[in-house]
């Protein structure tokens, strides 16, 4: 190699005061492992000595607590963009410690390119190797890797041999307007750019090595909620599959990320009425991993190999059998709207609650702290066949509604979601107005706790085409809790 090899402290050196620094990486996979956690010591000692040290950061999705969680600690971090999981970082973007811009996925790359954001002037990329003329082999996940490479004034490479991806990415970067064309994806495992990232090797400054497995996220059992609300999503799309409305051979399904995502794929799996099918998705669980060895699905095209330790090995000891079922794309091109809009994509994602016409809050609670942010759901409920919004019908153990007046915080307005499913059933309102929307959702998916008092606020609530009443709705979210026998009408008293 002609690269030199540094330590990661010595990569950290190339990272400066004021930075903007871009990573590969998307959610916990394919994310740089040792050279930021250097960043933050470096941070730590300069705010001890009295002198700044913050930079901006930009990845494509969340990452882990050895990046967001150990720069947020040392206080490093100006600017974060454009999506959050770790709880570190979460209080600090809360108590404003943190400037965040909360983006849909698929913009990241381009806002970077367009000039929106700051100057990249480091990119960190995970690889499993770099070649003498630039090419950088990624490992599990596609980010903003190229992107960030083209633009960074100075690139650090980790080569972690921990990972055996070589073949199955493909690096696609559209150009930029008014010269862009059309995405050539057909199929969810058509293939239509490069294997790697391809580089300046003159703008390399060392690679560090490391052997390092991503970090995890462990998610809890399925419950009955969780499993029932798999059954029902299986079971409508099943009812469209019988009605014609979704082909006889299926259509590619996106689901995101957490228990009822893999509530829903678990139903996938014991479900003998619906074909093989292909998933065009930003991350891939263990259960895809399962279904794809069951035969259930045919390929999986990805941004991210979002997989438990195991599960990952599993992957790596039988590559000859995944290696033509797997395509790790860039976030841009995995949650593109033109590529989801061809292929008629089934998309599923979680909602934190639902309003009464439809609408969606999916990244704040109460409407005011964040909670992750709007991930690549709007990329996909926009331009989905069908989009599909899930939640269990209560949260904190019974003592809130899921189903709400008004939504606290919009990302995704009633024109965007077709179907809203809970364990109580299936709400369709597809073809709807608000009044029919509103009596579907009560009936079909609000727990019956809160059925009654959803019903007097609509009784209340009698003007123009969407029925609002604003201060009894305001009240109601201030205080809806089981009761006893308050109802509505006693909160919008107390409101005047």
């Amino acid at each position: 190699m002609s690269y030199r090899i540094i330590t990661a402290a010595e990569a950290a050196n190339y990272i400066n005061d004021g930075d903007g620094v871009g990573i590969s990486g998307f959610t916990l996979s394919g994310t740089p492992k040792t050279v930021l956690p250097e960043v933050a010591r470096r941070a730590e000692e300069a705010h001890a000595a009295g002198k700044p040290f913050k930079i901006d950061l930009y990845s494509g999705a969340s990452t882990g607590d050895a990046i967001d969680g150990a720069l947020t600690r040392a206080q490093a971090i100006r600017f974060r963009a454009p999506f959050i999981s770790n709880p570190t970082v979460r209080n600090a973007i809360n108590t404003k410690e943190i400037t965040y811009t909360d983006l849909h996925l698929s913009l990241m790359a381009q806002d970077l390119r367009y000039g929106f954001m700051g100057k990249v002037n480091v990119a960190i990329l995970e690889a499993v190797d770099i070649t003498d003329d630039g090419k950088v082999y990624l490992t599990t996940a596609g980010g903003i890797g190229q992107t960030v490479a083209n633009l960074a004034d100075r690139i650090i490479i980790e080569r972690n041999t921990y990972h055996h991806t070589i073949g199955l990415h493909d690096v696609y970067e559209p150009l930029d307007p008014p010269y862009r064309k059309e995405i050539p994806i057909y199929k969810a495992d058509d293939r239509v750019g490069r294997p790697y990232v391809q580089v300046d090797p003159k703008k390399v400054v060392g690679i560090v090595e490391v052997n390092m497995p991503n970090e995890v996220v462990v998610f809890k059992e399925l419950d009955e909620v969780t499993r029932k609300i798999g059954e029902n999503v299986v079971n409508f799309i099943l009812e469209d599959m019988k009605r014609g409305i979704i082909p006889a051979e299926g259509l590619p399904i996106q689901s995101g990320i957490g228990n009822v995502a893999n509530a829903v794929l678990k139903g996938l799996e014991e479900c003998n009425g619906i074909p093989p099918l292909y998933l065009y998705s930003e991350v891939l669980q263990d259960s895809v991993i399962k279904l794809m060895e069951l035969g259930r699905v045919k390929a999986g095209s990805t941004c991210s190999l979002s997989l438990s330790r195991e599960c990952l090995d599993h992957v790596y000891d039988n590559l000859d059998f995944f290696r033509d079922k797997l395509v790790l794309r860039p976030s841009e091109i995995s949650n593109h709207p033109e590529v989801i809009r061809r292929l008629g994509i089934i998309a599923m994602n979680t909602a934190i609650e639902v309003d009464l016409y439809g609408c969606v809050n999916s990244s704040h609670i109460c409407g005011t702290r964040l909670m992750n942010g709007i991930g690549g759901s709007g990329d996909f409920a926009r331009n989905a066949y069908i989009s599909i919004f899930t939640c269990p019908s209560t949260q904190k153990g019974g003592q809130i509604s899921s189903i709400v007046p008004i939504v606290t915080h919009a990302d995704h307005t009633e024109h965007d979601v077709n179907i809203v499913a809970t364990e109580w059933g299936v709400a369709d309102l597809r073809g709807k107005g608000p009044d029919e929307r509103a009596k579907l959702l009560i009936e079909k998916c609000a727990h019956p706790d809160y059925k009654q008092l959803l019903w007097d606020y609509l009784k209340i609530s009698k003007c123009g085409h969407v029925s609002h009443n604003v201060a009894a709705a305001l009240g109601m979210h201030a205080t809806f809790e089981r009761s006893g026998d308050m109802r509505l009408t006693d909160w919008s008293k107390n409101l005047f």
